[in-house]
């Protein structure tokens, strides 16, 4: 049986390349499971259509597997597109969010053949299992999938209960040259050692979050938030440093600590370990306050360079109907405790919920200006799946569906606006404001970076020593 795994990418106009760890994961266990396999990484190597159908022809596929978020749709259309074209006969199963969220829209609307909901992993491979014995795909829990005119739906398979025993991803599948090269990009200022000389990567510590935000749509919300423990996670760094000699991981998670029991524990083990790599993770806005300074200085002494935790508005109003479960003042509480701590801070904010007001905006980058944080800036994009979508649908913006999912992309970019704001003067205002903090941070970025930089950046006087 011929399989390959085409990893999409989402952002083509980026010099950047993400380590693609959800297929990394399923496609290790696919191999694991004794199956060979091609991958075709145009993420990494930006391969135009042509050159996709020109691998693509190099053999007769049977199974052919992409996915990524739902917000790159229109990407895994043309993918199909090419992959029916090249491999008439080949059954072609797409994963993530695109699959979860849309599943049966996409099924009509693409080449799709099966669309995968929550953890790939078994799934994959019991699907290679079930064609390869001729057998029917109703069988194999957590699919969904067209006979005649009819959805199946499998429902969900059973959850890894167990995150620890997941296998690290075999990173050698995939070009770990022009990873690690391009891995720099996403490290945070300020960098603790010279630029040169560290060596970064990514870490996948959790699955899911234990949150409901009402813009927010992830492919395991159907269940729990599980972790893995402290001792696996620096399990799998020590790997990476024995292979690549990784010294900076980018702990890359919807949330990477939930709460201080899984700190202390990182905290213990890192002191145990006598291991030596520095860090950012993702942490909730209100985890720390100035009564936590023992254990922030031992998060400085174990190489923490900094956290990201999401401000999203600084608006109680809106955060209310974000559900954040969030008070502008626990987010400021812990900015100024990270600071003391000589940890630094990088936040996001989701602009635009239709209560969004001139008055609001300048709530919420106030909050950011008198914190000295520079936020990574976006507008609210309304995910199938999430309550917000509804809010889209119920003011008309997705009356022509396929064309709503064609025109996502980076929330960078105003998509949908559903303030009673005009579109100029929301864009020009969340300029001015950026503007502002850029001024009196001394970043130097140009108007035209403003809106569009990807890089969380903090203010310099958030590095002190810890001591």
């Amino acid at each position: 049986m011929n399989i390959v795994f085409v990893v999409p990418c989402i952002r083509p106009n980026l010099d950047k390349a993400y380590f693609p760890t959800g297929i990394a994961y399923v496609a290790t266990a696919v191999q694991r499971a004794g199956y060979a396999f091609d991958i075709i990484d145009i993420g990494a190597h930006r391969h135009s259509d042509a050159e996709l159908e020109a691998l693509l022809l190099r053999k007769t596929y049977d199974v052919i597997a992409t996915g990524t978020l739902v917000s790159g749709y229109k990407y895994v259309k043309q993918i199909a597109a090419i992959a029916r074209k090249t491999s008439p006969g080949a059954c072609i199963v797409a994963g993530n969010s695109v699959a979860s969220a849309i599943s049966e829209f996409l099924l009509s609307h693409t080449e799709v053949d099966v669309a995968v909901k929550g953890e790939g992993e078994i799934t994959m491979v019991n699907i290679l299992r079930a064609l390869e014995r001729g057998e029917s795909l109703g069988g194999v829990k957590g699919l969904v999938f067209k006979e005649g005119d009819t959805f199946i739906d499998t429902g969900y398979d059973e959850i890894i209960g167990d995150v620890d025993a997941i296998p690290f991803p075999n990173w050698d599948l995939f070009d770990m040259e022009l990873y690690l090269s391009k891995a720099m990009q996403d490290v945070p200022e300020p960098y603790p050692i010279a630029k040169d000389e560290i060596s970064p990567f990514v870490v996948n510590t959790a699955r899911g979050c234990p949150f409901r935000c009402t813009f927010c749509y992830h492919v395991f919300q159907y269940t729990n938030y599980r972790y893995r423990s402290a001792a696996s996670i620096f399990s799998e760094v020590k790997e990476l440093h024995k292979r690549y000699g990784i010294n900076y991981v980018n702990f890359f998670d919807e949330l990477t600590f939930f709460n201080k029991k899984q700190v202390e524990d990182f905290v213990a083990v890192a002191k145990e370990s006598g291991m030596k790599f520095y860090w950012n993770a993702d942490i909730r806005s209100n985890l720390f306050t100035e009564e936590d300074m023992e254990l922030l200085y031992d998060l400085k002494k174990c190489g923490c360079v900094s956290f990201g935790y999401s401000l999203e508005s600084g608006s109680p109003e809106i955060l209310k109907t974000m559900n954040k479960k969030l008070k502008v003042e626990d987010f400021a509480r812990q900015k100024r405790a990270l600071d003391k701590a000589g940890i630094a801070s990088f936040t996001s904010i989701v602009l635009g919920y239709p209560e969004e007001t001139l008055e609001t905006l300048k709530q919420t980058f106030d909050v950011c200006y008198d914190l000295d944080i520079y936020p990574s800036t976006g507008y609210l994009l309304p995910q199938p799946g999430t309550p917000m979508f509804e809010v889209a649908k119920e003011k008309g913006f997705a009356d022509d569906f396929e064309q709503y999912l064609m025109k996502m992309g980076d929330r960078q970019d105003l998509r949908f606006n559903m303030t009673n704001i005009p579109d100029d003067e929301l864009q020009e205002a969340v300029r001015g404001h950026l503007k502002r903090i850029n001024d009196k941070m001394n970043l130097g970025f140009s108007d035209e970076q403003l809106v569009k930089t990807f890089t969380f950046v903090t203010s310099k006087e958030s590095t002190g020593n810890g001591n």
